[in-house]
């Protein structure tokens, strides 16, 4: 087990959303995160590529504390760059520059596409081949990491026979469960454990949040978002109508939990709770960092790009949200929510408890 740092002033939790290459944008918010040190972390919730985030965290902070970890992530993702350079159906052409897309990879992930609406993972990847096992591996020691109590991890797959989700805790988290969470069904064979098949957590939780509730002593609770909420025009192309579908999906079970949040929080604010079940409800404090205008020009297609390019940018992206939500949101931590989650998360016309005559009600106008 690490040492807390004698830096640390405040305690977290985090959420990290699932969102493949978006995810170095979450790389660079925790490495803000770590660089800072005035915030420990108690748990994380995580789907698919925040699920890798997490457990790269978590090992190299159990490896050797906030310097470690920073130094994990950099070479998880530098890995995972060379690794995909031998992965790509299509090499660059000379005059990639001169094309529509903007994207690195755009072409490699049309073919790709194209290929996995016509055959499934078996007919294409028999052998299952996926070098972010690999990756992976090689990264996060995964029975050092069952034994830590540093970081308490939470991570969402979905049960293919249920449609449910499962949500693994740290001392149940293996190689196997990770590559679970981040298993997209039409390019990789389900991931089997215990003879129960599971796919990407994001389908039903992305990511799961109810186990901080329960299972950990902060009660704040900071989302990083890799799939953007808000859009501000309609698709009406055929890619930007099947982006947008991605990032609707993907979002649709945290809004579902942020409306219980905000449900249980007005619970206790207008003391409707009988006193023996007051404690089982925690009041979350809620904090975001979105990426709603650092992604706004990205497609579906960029969450398959490997280029390191691409993927720094992205993490510079993410260290500089960091930054400014440091400097406007620290003080926040312990004390109060720091988004309005009927804005953020909730439709503005929705009225939890109460109208406009001071009467108690929950509906949806």
């Amino acid at each position: 087990m690490t040492e807390k740092s004698s830096k640390v002033e405040k305690t977290i939790n985090l959420a990290l959303q699932g969102g493949g290459a978006h995810g170095a944008f979450t790389w660079g918010v925790l490495d803000k995160l770590l660089e800072d040190g005035r915030i420990g972390i108690d748990g994380i919730c995580a789907t698919s590529a925040g699920t890798m985030n997490a457990c790269v965290l978590a090992s190299g902070m159990q490896q050797g504390g906030p310097e470690k970890a920073r130094e994990s992530l950099h070479n998880f993702w530098w890995r995972i760059s060379e690794e995909g350079k031998a992965f790509k159906p299509m090499k660059k052409w000379a005059l990639d520059k001169y094309m529509p897309w903007k994207v690195p990879d755009a072409l490699n992930f049309m073919v790709t596409d194209f290929m996995s609406r016509i055959f499934s993972p078996h007919q294409l990847n028999p052998f299952d081949i996926n070098p972010l096992r690999d990756v992976l591996a090689d990264t996060v020691d995964f029975e050092a990491l069952n034994n830590s109590s540093d970081i308490k991890l939470f991570i969402s797959t979905t049960h293919v026979h249920s449609g449910r989700v499962r949500v693994f805790n740290t001392k149940d988290v293996t190689l196997d469960v990770a590559m679970a969470s981040a298993c997209l069904p039409l390019i990789y064979k389900a991931v089997s454990i215990d003879d129960e098949d599971y796919w990407d957590g994001g389908y039903v939780g992305n990511p799961a949040l109810f186990p901080l509730f329960y299972k950990t002593d902060s009660r704040d609770l900071l989302i990083v978002h890799i799939n953007p909420i808000n859009r501000f025009s309609t698709p009406t192309t055929s890619a930007e109508i099947v982006s947008r579908i991605n990032e609707i999906s993907f979002n649709s079970s945290l809004l579902s939990e942020m409306r219980a949040i905000a449900f249980v929080k007005k619970l206790l604010e207008h003391d409707m709770l009988k006193d023996e079940h007051k404690g089982n409800f925690k009041d979350i404090l809620v904090h975001s960092i979105r990426a709603d205008e650092a992604l706004k020009d990205l497609s579906l297609s960029s969450k398959y790009s490997s280029d390191w390019d691409f993927l720094t940018s992205l993490r510079d992206k993410g260290r500089a949200e960091m930054s400014s939500w440091l400097e406007q949101n620290f003080d926040a931590i312990g004390v109060n929510d720091s988004v309005d989650l009927h804005k953020t998360f909730l439709n503005s016309n929705t009225k939890i408890f109460e109208d406009e005559n001071g009467r108690h009600r929950h509906e949806n106008k």
